[in-house]
């Protein structure tokens, strides 16, 4: 192998919902460029997506949404830290100069996932993402490839709109969540739904929602 250096940026142009998708998907497409002419054969691409919500203000109603991650507002100068989103990968093909590649973000909706609680609190604005690119780089040489690792300081901020991630939301659970229940729960609200001849389970929630405010009051 002969010993070849490129020097490699990237850039997230912007983030988008994955249309035919049978599961949430978001599409962060990346322009990559090199400092040179040189061909890239390939780039084995990986990238760890971290939140940085200290990067934003919050309404009160957002607030109220994060209680269960940050607690109140006055803690936050010691509760908000970086946390971790999602890894991600692709596989670039050969360019020279700059190309670009999709990078797909698998998303949950599922409300045990911090990440999944923090997206749901957010009403508008935007998603402070940090992107943190490695990876290994193949360069087409005269006798034969250069391997070289992506350098440890590519990296990428990103504000992505909030109304990207509610149009996904929408996309696939239209006016609806996920929430994860254990069997015993699942049987006991199954229970309570026909015993009190409910439509469904979410008439059962919020009934036993009513009859707890009603309580209280």
């Amino acid at each position: 192998m002969t010993e070849q250096h490129v020097d490699v940026n990237f850039a997230v142009l912007d983030v988008a919902p994955e249309p035919y998708a049978v599961s949430p998907v978001l599409t962060a497409r990346v322009g990559i460029a090199t400092g040179g002419d040189d061909p890239v054969h390939a780039i084995a691409l990986r990238c760890q997506v971290r939140i940085e919500p200290l990067r934003r203000s919050y309404s009160d109603a957002e607030a109220a949404g994060l209680l269960d991650l940050f607690g109140p507002r006055e803690r936050w100068a010691q509760t908000q830290r970086t946390f971790l989103w999602q890894h991600c990968t692709a596989m670039v093909p050969g360019f020279a100069g700059n190309t670009t590649v999709a990078l797909p973000l698998d998303c949950t909706y599922d409300f045990e996932v911090a990440a999944a609680k923090y997206l749901h609190a957010l009403r508008e604005g935007a998603l402070p993402l940090q992107f943190l690119f490695s990876g290994t780089i193949f360069v087409k040489a005269e006798r034969g490839f250069s391997v070289q690792q992506v350098p440890w300081d590519c990296e990428y901020r990103y504000d992505m709109p909030v109304t990207v991630w509610q149009e996904l939301i929408a996309q696939h659970y239209p006016n609806t969540g996920w929430v994860r229940l254990s069997h015993e729960t699942i049987t006991a609200l199954a229970a309570y739904k026909s015993a009190q001849g409910l439509l469904d389970f979410d008439h059962a929630v919020t009934s036993l929602l009513d009859t707890d405010r009603e309580t209280a009051q």
